[in-house]
């Protein structure tokens, strides 16, 4: 957890706060926005979008808050108004498919929760731990595929597997994961598996 200290050295504009901040979370915040996009270089602006947006409202911090919450919202926003465009422009969903209440909903946790994590800490950590728990193969394919977003054609050629094998490899692991995870998260694991397609 970003200790007072470092909250208050940001919202008072210290530049060693702020990159304190960017190197505690930037691995948490780059593995939770690959849970929405695979492209590497999306991810990394979403980032750098998201931490410019923070210095600039920096002096709205409340340094008795939790900081990391505020920053996840703000990079799952991003995310998801990415997402958004980019379906809209390649007309694959309407605007209604997007399910606004259940988005609302979710911000509202981030805001009243009472925890030491965000929500999407939470999430993220049980999805690592199940991810981890793969068959070694079966992890392999889905890190390399999903989490690196490699081309499938390119990883079945890399293993020397054919390309079905590697196709039933990842919709395995998502079945797994899926089961695993809607218990404990329903509205944030529907929300990522629908952006894991």
């Amino acid at each position: 957890m970003i200790s007072i200290r470092i909250r208050s050295g940001l919202k008072n504009g210290n530049p060693e706060a702020f990159r304190e901040v960017f190197r505690l979370l930037y691995p948490r915040l780059k593995g939770y926005c690959k849970l929405f996009i695979s492209e590497e270089s999306i991810v990394e602006d979403i980032i750098q979008d998201t931490f410019l947006a923070l210095w600039e409202k920096r002096r709205t911090i409340d340094p008795l808050k939790s900081i990391e919450s505020l920053i996840f919202v703000m990079v799952r926003n991003c995310c998801l108004n990415y997402l958004k465009s980019r379906r809209l422009e390649s007309g694959r969903v309407g605007i209604d498919d997007i399910q606004i209440s259940e988005l609302q909903y979710l911000y509202q946790l981030d805001l009243k929760g009472k925890e030491e994590k965000s929500m999407e800490e939470m999430l993220i950590k049980s999805f690592q731990r199940e991810v981890e728990k793969l068959p070694p193969k079966m992890k392999t394919i889905f890190m390399k595929c999903k989490i690196e977003g490699r081309k499938q054609k390119e990883v079945a050629e890399e293993l020397g597997i054919s390309l079905k094998m590697v196709e039933k490899h990842i919709s395995k692991a998502k079945e797994h994961i899926k089961a695993k995870l809607l218990k404990q998260y329903p509205l944030l694991v529907a929300l990522v598996l629908m952006f894991m397609e």
